[in-house]
């Protein structure tokens, strides 16, 4: 029978009294005349309660049900678009209806790989400590109005606001530049989800367009005689115009999107350049979006300079703090 020899565990001990990093325990064991020594070493990592509390948080918006709602519709979607009308027209076993069916559970894995990107990344938030540059801010009068960059005050927040910024009512915080919040995601459209949520909506376009021509080819294609199946008319209708709605809703919000990259701007900065530029020309002034850097450059700014990584919803390594942004006179 194994007998612990004398000996007493080493444990590292913190002062402070919270948990300790790392503890160890080594014991030694005998067997008759024959010794194995056993070392065992627990390692306790430093628990951050906060760490939790975050994750906590980014998994809940997830219980919402705006959200879950896009899970039920990407859910009914993908099962009407492969067990309805690819088995219907084609047939699953044939190689053209097993070919399609792939094709499409594709774009939907990326399609909710994408909303999930969305969903739980922060779209950024200002840090605690951030005070903005006075040196480059201390400028004329006349200045501001060119550039459209001055000293910004959140008035709920009560501390300054980088460039960009603004605050989010629903999340109430200021948001790193803010997009809008979308309600479909339960979150704010920002700095660092803001290629994901332009990602999501490609996919989610070409996965309803996909859907709407394997539909339109199943009762085209077939030459279905729909008298006496009064249900199955209804179905097909319901569903024909579900997707067409779904595909010109998704392919609008895509070209707004599209539209707002080549010319670096968000929703709210386009609403704000409108008033800007007419009170612009009530002066007799002409007003220029300040982060306006070219088209080429401006895609590369939100999608990164590696083509290949464009339709990556997590490759985001071109971004860097959100909190400053080259804007049309530095490149003067």
């Amino acid at each position: 029978m194994c007998e612990p020899t004398h000996g007493s565990p080493s444990i590292t001990t913190n002062t402070q009294g919270s948990l300790p990093s790392t503890m160890s325990h080594h014991q030694k064991f005998f067997s008759g005349d024959e010794s194995l020594q056993i070392d065992f070493t627990i390692e306790v990592e430093t628990l951050c309660p906060s760490c939790f509390s975050k994750s906590s948080m980014k998994f809940k918006r997830f219980v919402s049900i705006p959200v879950i709602s896009v899970f039920v519709l990407m859910g009914f979607v993908f099962y009407i678009t492969v067990y309805v009308f690819t088995e219907d027209w084609l047939g699953l076993q044939s190689s053209a209806g097993s070919l399609n069916a792939l094709i499409f559970s594709f774009l939907a894995l990326l399609c909710l790989y994408s909303l999930f990107v969305c969903v739980v990344t922060d779209p950024g938030h200002v840090p605690s400590n951030y005070v903005p540059d006075f040196e480059d801010t201390d400028v004329s009068d006349q200045e501001p109005k060119k550039t459209g960059v001055h000293l910004r005050n959140c008035d709920k927040c009560h501390t300054y606001k980088p460039p960009r910024a603004h605050h989010c009512r629903v999340c109430r915080r200021c948001v790193l530049r803010m997009d809008h919040h979308c309600l479909w995601i339960n979150n704010c459209v920002g700095y660092w989800n803001y290629k994901s949520f332009v990602i999501l909506i490609l996919y989610a376009t070409i996965g309803s367009l996909y859907s709407t021509v394997m539909m339109l080819s199943c009762v085209l294609q077939k030459d279905r005689d729909f008298s006496g199946q009064v249900p199955l008319k209804i179905f097909y209708i319901i569903c024909g115009v579900m997707m067409v709605a779904l595909s010109l809703t998704l392919g609008t919000l895509l070209g707004w999107h599209i539209y707002l990259i080549t010319r670096n701007m968000t929703t709210i900065e386009y609403y704000e350049g409108i008033r800007a530029a007419w009170v612009a020309r009530k002066s007799g002034q002409s007003y220029r979006h300040p982060f306006n850097l070219g088209v080429y450059k401006n895609i590369t700014l939100i999608l990164g300079p590696d083509m290949m990584k464009w339709l990556c919803p997590t490759a985001v390594s071109h971004l860097k703090d959100g909190i400053s942004f080259a804007t049309s006179r530095d490149s003067l």
